[in-house]
């Protein structure tokens, strides 16, 4: 997904405030403790597949960096960064372990600022298809399954297990197309900038390090990126509806 290039100290002291915050709201709320733990199996799906995507999209360029280190597999163990993870349960985004990938290796077919684009994409877009089919999944089970089970406690579970995992993974998606390092977005603009602009872009990638920390502090990450989550959710949804005559 993303790999900090500042003191990461800061980011712990962020953490470490933003998790005590979190855990004081839980202790006086039961529901969202609950939210909190039915939320788990949605997290562990959209980190796992984001960075196996980004592994997958390399090898397919021809770089095996990702499939020597193994990282090319769909267990959660080899891919989840434990402060990312942590980060997506208690603020709403966070992020994998980095996979490691090496552009010279990239087919000469593109330059290797397009691979890298490429490979930058795939993370965002296996979530946005994850979400897609999950949400199939749910309108299938609304449309054939017994009302009788949907509206028992099991049935209630897993049709809530799925509607927080196609909502964490539109979430973890649209927050790493932002265009700023360290996110997947700023490797997918980047081939489309001026030589000018690209060249400041990668001059000044330290302030757009600072700039993000700000805005995701301040919370002016989520309020930008939610109209775009809403509208997906919102598509989404439509789309399984339609498919389904709901």
């Amino acid at each position: 997904m993303f790999n900090f290039s500042f003191d990461k100290r800061v980011i712990y002291i962020i953490i470490a405030i933003l998790v005590l915050f979190t855990f004081a709201q839980y202790a006086s709320n039961p529901g969202a403790l609950l939210s909190l733990v039915i939320s788990i199996p949605g997290v562990l799906i959209a980190i796992t597949f984001h960075e196996f995507a980004h592994g997958l999209a390399a090898y397919r360029l021809g770089d095996n960096t990702a499939k020597m280190e193994g990282r090319l597999s769909l267990n959660p163990l080899d891919h989840l960064d434990p402060i990312g993870t942590l980060m997506l349960l208690v603020a709403g985004f966070g992020w994998g372990k980095p996979v490691h990938v090496n552009p010279s290796n990239y087919t000469r077919k593109i330059s290797m600022e397009k691979g890298e684009a490429i490979v930058s994409v795939a993370g965002p877009a296996m979530n946005l298809l994850l979400a897609i089919v999950f949400t199939i999944i749910y309108f299938a089970l609304y449309k054939f399954m017994d009302i009788t089970f949907l509206t028992s406690t099991i049935g209630s579970i897993i049709m809530l297990l799925i509607q927080y995992t196609i909502s964490i993974n539109i979430g973890l998606g649209i927050f790493n197309l932002i265009p700023l390092p360290p996110l997947d977005g700023s490797k997918i603009i980047t081939p489309f900038l001026p030589y000018k602009a690209k060249e400041w872009f990668q001059n000044n990638e330290q302030i757009f390090y600072i700039i993000f920390v700000v805005i995701w502090i301040t919370g002016i990450a989520s309020t930008i990126i939610s109209p775009a989550i809403a509208a997906v959710s919102t598509g989404i949804m439509n789309l399984g509806r339609l498919l389904f005559g709901i």
